[in-house]
């Protein structure tokens, strides 16, 4: 069943962010589905969030944020663990009891306490769950998460080819057929994760390798599943899921907020910061270090990163090199990991150059930014682990500073479903009570 898109052809944006942070005039939505002349009422404009990938500060966030990495837990540890006054606490549990993203667990009470403030509460995470969609070169994912950041279903499908629209169609008509499914949750929000340039504000994708320019990814998905919708760059989204569902704190052991960079490599390279608790994003998107220096006779490429280290140069060299057929159903990069692991030579030393390369820029980009933690994710990394002490070993030989330790993602193979994951989250744990609003007038706005 094909869902239909109904978008507005004539919805303005506000703003709509260039190069250098510039803005752009407001612009009508371009049509992405066979509705596309309709025009929509006032109470059906589109709506787009922008993500939010930090940690929380404000009070009814602290308190969610602790119910959800402690609970259950009583209102009074939870201002130990906050330093939040109890009144404060007791407060926001309240309304956060009332918004439905917390419960209480009068079983687990102290036996003998006496009053409300002893029984412990958690997050109500079963009635929920959020949607996020990781748009790779090649795979996208569709990803259910429930309100502790935990993956509740995942599908993956090839990427939607095609024209710009129709690609745009099929992505929302699969998102809206997986949703369906769920008949015992409500969906509350969709954080969607590309690469390319995202604009955050308006939901705009700019993705040269899918060949999309001033995409409507975000409203296309608003109009069609009836949500919110935030979108971020993949390797911000990746970043964002270290810092906020690994479980691993933001602060060094004196309290101070350390910075983290995160190095991603699988079909595209990027990377991320995260500075203060928050994946630094910048107005213009991302930086790229796709362009940095890189050589090996074995992979080829151009002479810059990404051409070097990607899936399609490494199976390409394998190919070269004979190690898998130059086409048909054994010409995969599996096929190159398994040959490795089988005792293929060249297979092993064609892996082990690339682990070398991207070593060596890692250690490039940790000589010139200096965070005091170093992560590393994305299939080249993960895909085949036995490489990753040739990377350290070519991190340790290349860079000029002092010893420091390169960290393996904590999602493994999941990174993609864990970023997209978390954009979709991000705004709940930000401001679960206006979260659960907003999610609520915009599912009351779309029937």
């Amino acid at each position: 069943m094909t869902a239909a898109i109904v978008t507005p052809a004539t919805v303005t944006t506000s703003v709509r962010r260039a190069s250098r942070g510039s803005v752009r005039s407001a612009r009508p939505l371009k049509p992405a589905g066979p509705s596309a002349g309709a025009r929509l009422p006032q109470s059906r404009l589109l709506h787009i969030v922008a993500p939010s990938l930090r940690v929380p500060d404000a009070a009814a966030a602290s308190v969610f944020n602790a119910v959800r990495l402690r609970g259950p837990i009583a209102r009074d540890v939870i201002a130990q663990h906050t330093q939040l006054s109890i009144a404060t606490v007791n407060r926001q549990v309240t309304a956060l009891l009332e918004a439905g993203v917390l419960r209480e667990r009068a079983d687990l009470a102290v036996s003998g306490a006496i009053g409300r403030p002893r029984v412990p509460v958690e997050v109500n995470h079963e009635p929920y769950l959020t949607l996020g969609v990781h748009i790779g070169a090649k795979t996208t994912a569709i990803v259910a998460t429930d309100l502790l950041g935990r993956t509740l279903d995942v599908v993956e499908t090839p990427t939607p080819s095609g024209t710009q629209s129709a690609a745009l169609a099929t992505l929302a008509s699969s998102a809206r057929r997986y949703l369906s499914r769920w008949h015992r949750r409500r969906p509350l929000w969709v954080g969607v994760a590309a690469g390319g340039v995202v604009d955050s504000v308006t939901g705009y994708l700019d993705h040269p390798r899918l060949g999309w320019a001033d995409a409507p990814v975000g409203p296309v998905l608003a109009e069609a599943l009836g949500l919110p919708v935030s979108l971020a760059s993949h390797v911000d989204a990746m970043a964002g899921a270290e810092l906020l569902l690994s479980g691993r704190r933001a602060e060094n052991a004196d309290g101070q907020s350390r910075t983290s960079l995160y190095v991603y490599a699988r079909e595209t390279v990027g990377y991320a910061l995260s500075i203060d608790g928050r994946v630094h994003s910048p107005a213009s998107g991302p930086g790229t270090i796709a362009g940095l220096p890189a050589h090996s006779e074995l992979l080829g490429g151009t002479g810059q990163l990404e051409s070097t280290v990607s899936d399609e140069a490494v199976l390409n060299a394998a190919r070269r090199l004979r190690i898998v057929p130059a086409d048909g159903p054994a010409s995969t990069l599996p096929a190159v990991l398994r040959a490795a692991r089988q005792g293929n030579e060249k297979a092993a030393e064609l892996l082990a150059d690339r682990a070398r390369v991207l070593g060596e820029a890692v250690a490039l980009l940790r000589d010139m930014l200096n965070p005091d933690e170093l992560v590393v994710g994305g299939q080249a990394f993960t895909d085949y682990p036995e490489g990753m002490p040739l990377v350290e070993a070519a991190f340790a030989e290349r860079s000029v500073l002092g010893p420091r330790d390169v960290r393996l993602t904590a999602f493994g193979n999941r990174v993609q479903e864990a970023g997209a994951g978390i954009v979709s989250l991000g705004g709940l744990y930000a401001d679960p009570i206006g979260a659960m609003r907003r999610a609520q007038t915009r599912r009351a706005a779309a029937v």
